[in-house]
C-alpha cells in the first residue's frame, strides 16, 4: 500500500523573479531571474540537475507546448523537461512532478519551474478561452469574476450571513493582503489600502469590487528538490521537507447536478483531507503555523479557510474579523502579500506561494517573518468554484 511522500524529499533551493508588469524582461528572462536566485541558492551546478518541469498556460515561443522554453534559456544539459498544464494549479503540477521524481528515484536532483507573462497577452484579465458549441450548457458565467461573485451569493443563503457583514469580511481579507504586500520588495502592488476603500470601489461583480480580485501579473518561481540525506551532505541546514501533497479535480458532479449547494470547493476539502492524512496532522487549526491560499478573489480566501478546515465551518466570518489569519493573528494567511498583491502569473503562482513557505521556516523572510514558524501549506487552485483543479501542499522542518 502506498505510503505516500512525508519526508522523502527536501528543498534544496528556491527562487522568485519579481512579479509585476514587466516589460523589461520576457519570459525567457523571467525563467533566468528565477532560476539563478534558485541555483545560488541550492549551491549546485545545473549539470547536476538531472530532470525538470515547466509549468506555463500560454505559448510564449514557437516551439508549441513543450518543454524546449525551459532547456533552451537555461541551457540545461540535455535532460528531460516537460511542461505541464493544469489550469491555474500549474505550478504545483510541475512541483509535483519533481517532488515525484525524486520521491521515486528516478532522480537525485529535480527542478520545477513556473513562469507567466499575461501582460503581453493583451487580455484586462485571465485569457478567455474558446467557447465550444456544449459550453453555455455547463458553464455559468464566462467571467471569473461572475462565477466566484455566485460562491459568495451562495455562501451568504447557506450560512444566513448577511450581505454588509460578508463585504466587510472580504474586504478585511483584501486589507489584510495589502499590509502584508507593503513588506515585500517582490510583490507586484505594495500599497496599503482602508477596508473603507476596499468597500466603497467600483463593483466588478457584486459582491466583488476592485480590491477584491487581483492582479494582472508576469512573474517566474523556481524550486530544486532532492533527498533530505543529499541535502544534509551538501552542507544544508534548516532543510524543509514535504510532508505531503495532493491534488483533486472536479470529475462533473458540482456542475451536474444539486448535490453540491455552491458555497465550497469540494476538490480542496478532498485534497486537504489527504494532505492532512499523509502529513499525520489530526488538527490543522492547531497544528498549522501559516498558509498561502489561492486568492483569485477575496471571497476565495474566505471559503478556503473552511475549506481547509482551519476555520469551523460557518465560522470564517468570525475568525476573519478576529484577525485570526492577520500577520500577527494565529495562523497568518498570505504574509507575502498572496495573489492579491502579486497577481497571478498562471504557471508561476503555485510554486510563489511555496516559495514564502520555504522562506519563513529558514527564518529568512526579513521585514515578513514570522516567530518560529513549523508548518506551511499551500493552496492552489485552477478553474471556477463548479469545475476546478485543487492541490494542497504541506512543508516543515526535517
Amino acid at each position: 500500500m502506498a505510503q505516500g511522500i512525508k519526508d522523502k524529499v527536501a528543498i534544496l533551493g528556491m527562487g522568485c523573479s519579481k512579479f509585476g508588469e514587466r516589460w523589461d524582461a520576457g519570459a525567457e528572462e523571467l525563467i533566468v531571474e528565477a532560476f539563478d536566485e534558485a541555483l545560488g541558492d541550492a549551491g549546485i551546478d545545473r549539470n547536476e540537475i538531472e530532470a525538470a518541469w515547466l509549468s506555463t498556460a500560454m505559448d510564449f515561443v514557437n516551439v508549441g507546448r513543450s518543454g524546449l522554453p525551459l532547456s533552451v534559456s537555461l541551457r540545461l544539459p540535455n535532460i528531460a523537461v516537460t511542461r505541464v498544464e493544469n489550469f491555474c494549479a500549474s505550478g504545483s503540477e510541475a512541483f509535483r512532478g519533481a517532488v515525484y521524481a525524486v520521491a521515486s528515484g528516478a532522480a537525485d536532483i529535480a527542478l520545477a519551474l513556473g513562469v507567466e507573462k499575461l501582460k503581453d497577452t493583451g487580455y484586462g484579465g485571465l485569457p478567455g478561452g474558446n467557447s465550444g458549441t456544449l459550453s453555455p450548457l455547463w458553464t455559468a458565467t464566462g467571467s471569473a469574476p461572475g462565477s466566484f461573485a455566485q460562491l459568495a451569493s451562495a455562501y451568504r443563503a447557506k450560512h444566513g450571513v448577511g450581505k454588509d457583514d460578508l463585504k466587510r469580511a472580504i474586504a478585511h481579507v483584501s486589507v489584510k493582503s495589502h499590509a502584508n504586500g507593503t513588506k515585500n520588495p517582490k510583490a507586484h502592488l505594495r500599497r496599503a489600502i482602508t477596508e473603507e476603500t476596499a468597500i466603497n470601489a467600483p463593483m466588478i461583480a457584486e459582491p466583488l469590487g476592485l480590491f477584491d480580485c487581483c492582479g494582472v501579473s508576469d512573474g517566474a518561481a523556481a524550486a530544486i528538490v532532492t533527498t533530505p540525506e543529499i541535502a544534509r551532505r551538501l552542507g544544508k541546514e534548516n532543510i524543509v521537507t514535504i510532508k505531503a501533497l495532493q491534488l483533486s479535480l472536479s470529475n462533473g458532479s458540482e456542475a451536474g447536478h444539486s448535490s453540491w449547494d455552491g458555497s465550497y470547493f469540494h476538490t480542496t476539502r478532498i485534497a486537504a483531507t489527504k494532505a492532512y492524512a499523509e502529513a499525520g496532522i489530526r488538527n490543522p487549526r492547531e497544528e498549522v503555523s501559516m498558509f498561502e491560499c489561492h486568492d483569485c478573489f477575496s471571497i476565495t480566501e474566505f471559503v478556503t479557510t473552511e475549506d481547509l478546515q482551519l476555520s469551523p465551518e460557518g465560522g470564517a466570518l468570525k475568525d476573519v474579523m478576529d484577525g485570526f489569519y492577520d500577520s500577527d493573528g494565529a495562523i497568518p494567511c498570505q504574509i507575502d502579500g498572496g495573489l492579491k498583491c502579486f497577481g497571478h502569473p498562471i504557471g508561476a503562482s503555485g510554486i510563489r506561494m511555496l516559495y514564502e513557505m520555504y522562506l519563513q521556516l529558514q527564518g529568512r523572510a526579513e521585514e515578513r517573518q514570522l516567530p518560529n514558524p513549523s508548518i506551511g501549506l499551500t493552496h492552489n487552485l485552477g478553474g471556477a468554484p463548479n469545475q476546478n483543479v485543487a492541490a494542497v501542499c504541506i512543508v516543515g522542518a526535517a
